[in-house]
């Protein structure tokens, strides 16, 4: 599901299922009817305001309606959404909008002291409560009145670009090519057995690929999707088991929280009906998804990919089993090589560094640049091994970046923007194991000689100039040496 077939699969189901509930979030529920109903006054609210096909619209929001009829209606009038992380720096965000050219920043009311470096004028509230500035539209306000009828394919199509971190410390902006045909569709599904009119809960961020797939994908399969705002493990098991919920889908940091929940908790919620837990965003120990089956259901499918690759491998709950911590097996129409620093391909067994070629083309970056290729295949950057089954180990990346509950992590990124501080006469960065989060970046710092520093100085420093989840988790100051510099570019 490409960003020309968003609207279209919407429009979609509600033809075929009008008063089936499409949406259960924390306003409540709707349905697909009224879902595209509202798409099309937002949409041409848009139009009216004179957004134009290819203009720029960013989007920070969490996971609820107001967020969905956003993406669909500014694609539906042929924009480009520009999904941000809802963990993004207030400096992130006004440069991105600025980078990127935006006309209109659609921002959750809670994320307004992000957007405060965002011209006001540009600014309208996706989730707003009841204390809103009476001097800001919202989506809500800029639907009333507008007509719901269906609007003619736009001159040119709608685009999505998922930010993702990049080495410079500004997140890059990485753009998806549509599809030439529904094999993705094929692949998809033949891995991870979606049923038809199932009820599916979306923990992971809408703003994430993994998020966003499941939901244009998903839409094929005329589903209802509950989404909440925030993230509570308990939460997560009530609504599967007052919806009856056949399919969540999660990080596996989400899938850590669930097990770690008190075992009376879990033993008040019946979540039988859970078939797929589909899990993606970092690596899954092997561990985690035994204890969790263990836990819960033998439901865990297993995403290996990126924003850029698209999926590489898919494990399901056979091959967790048997063979825990894999990444799974290439899934329909996909091709995985492992290649050697020489481009060649490695004996079974051997580690090199992983290639991918499939149905779903990277565009490329925002700002001009792709990803390395080899025989035609991608580099995604991470180094991994087959088995004898043809199943994938993925054993870390070949760069210094570390994934922090999910989120792509660069040390060099903190550590910029620490050496900036006048007490600070030295730094480095690194990636350290955290219980909680996989990963987590450590600083060691050297204090100016004559100044002093606390941990939660540092903290509060980075947390100005860095998104939330690059902030350092630990921090030790290392007096009377010079620590030895990471080599920079």
């Amino acid at each position: 599901m490409g960003a020309r077939r968003l609207p279209s699969g919407v429009h979609a189901v509600a033809k075929r299922f009008p008063q089936q509930l499409a949406i259960i979030d924390d306003a409540g529920q709707i349905t697909w009817s009224d879902l595209a109903a509202q798409i099309n006054q937002l949409t041409q609210a848009l139009k009216d305001r004179g957004i134009q096909p290819g203009d720029s619209i960013a989007v920070l929001a969490r996971n609820h309606r107001f967020m969905v009829i956003s993406i669909v209606a500014i694609m539906q009038a042929g924009g480009r959404v520009l999904l941000l992380n809802t963990m993004a720096s207030r400096s992130q965000l006004g440069e991105l909008a600025q980078r990127e050219d935006a006309s209109l920043v659609i921002v959750d009311q809670e994320f307004l002291d992000v957007a405060h470096d965002v011209d006001r004028s540009k600014l309208v509230l996706g989730w707003a409560d009841a204390d809103a500035p009476t001097d800001l539209l919202s989506v809500t306000w800029l639907m009333q009145g507008k007509s719901t009828s269906a609007h003619p394919k736009p001159a040119r199509h709608g685009q999505i670009i998922i930010f993702t971190s990049g080495t410079t410390g500004l997140p890059k902006g990485a753009r998806r090519e549509e599809p030439k045909d529904l094999k993705p569709l094929v692949a998809f599904f033949g891995a991870i057995p979606y049923r038809g009119n199932s009820t599916v809960v979306i923990a992971a961020p809408l703003f994430h690929s993994w998020g966003l797939i499941n939901f244009a994908f998903g839409l094929s399969t005329a589903p209802t999707y509950v989404l909440r705002r925030r993230f509570d493990a308990a939460t997560v098991l009530s609504d599967i088991e007052r919806h009856r919920a056949q399919v969540l889908v999660v990080v596996p940091l989400m899938m850590q929280r669930m097990v770690d929940l008190d075992p009376e908790i879990i033993a008040r919620h019946d979540v039988s009906s859970l078939q797929i837990t589909a899990s993606s965003g970092s690596a899954l120990g092997g561990e985690l998804a035994n204890r969790y089956m263990d836990l819960f259901t033998d439901s865990v499918y297993n995403f290996y990919g990126a924003t850029e690759t698209g999926w590489v491998t898919i494990a399901g709950p056979a091959d967790l089993r048997d063979a825990p911590g894999t990444a799974g097996r290439p899934p329909f129409r996909t091709v995985v090589k492992v290649l050697d620093a020489g481009g060649q391909e490695v004996p079974q067994g051997e580690t090199g560094v992983i290639h991918v070629g499939n149905d779903m083309p990277f565009g490329g970056y925002t700002d001009g640049n792709t990803k390395s290729f080899a025989d035609g295949l991608m580099n995604t950057g991470d180094l991994g091994h087959f088995d004898a089954s043809g199943r994938l180990f993925v054993s870390g990346r070949d760069d210094d970046m570390i994934i922090s509950g999910g989120e792509n992590v660069f040390p060099r990124e903190l550590e910029d923007a620490l050496i900036d501080h006048p007490d600070v006469s030295d730094v480095v960065v690194q990636g350290v194991a955290d219980d909680a989060f996989g990963q987590a970046l450590a600083a060691y710092v050297v204090v100016r000689e004559g100044a002093t520093l606390s941990e939660d100085e540092i903290v509060a420093y980075a947390k100005e100039r860095v998104a939330r989840f690059a902030v350092p988790r630990r921090t030790m100051f290392l007096d009377g040496c010079r620590a030895t510099p990471r080599a920079r570019s």
